[in-house]
């Protein structure tokens, strides 16, 4: 891409900070040119951050019909899988599916919920209502 060619669409970042991209000048050497934003990556980052609202969504649902427990509504709203929960946690990853059941997250001492409650930074009492703040 042409120095001159380079996008200045105004982007979701715009105010804040520009993206760096990489160009060449009028003698074909590559240099560093900076860019607003290009409405082609607004674009994808709106349908990527549509699809995450929607997942979160459709987690509080199955947590409010009681297919899962409020595990999984947070670990949507964070962008976590159990693989990262597990490993923040100090549980083992079966642990962690296990408690996205509502009968076993019911059942949980408040000691364990804590660990989960911390890494979600919410309360223990929302991460048992599900209120996200």
């Amino acid at each position: 891409m042409k120095k001159e060619d380079i996008p200045q669409d105004p982007g979701a970042l715009g105010r804040i900070t520009k993206e760096v991209c990489y160009a060449t000048d009028g003698e074909g050497n590559y240099t560093t040119e900076l860019s607003q934003g290009w409405d082609v990556k607004t674009s994808a980052l709106d349908v990527a951050w549509q699809d995450i609202a929607d997942r979160v969504a459709e987690a509080k649902q199955k947590v409010l019909r009681k297919q899962a427990s409020p595990l999984l509504y947070f670990m949507e709203l964070r962008l976590m899988d159990t693989k990262v929960v597990s490993a923040y946690t100090g549980f083992w990853g079966w642990q962690v599916r296990r408690h996205l059941r509502p009968a076993v997250f019911r059942r949980l001492s408040d000691r364990r919920l804590q660990r989960y409650a911390q890494v979600f930074e919410v309360s223990l009492t929302d991460l048992k209502s599900m209120i996200q703040e």
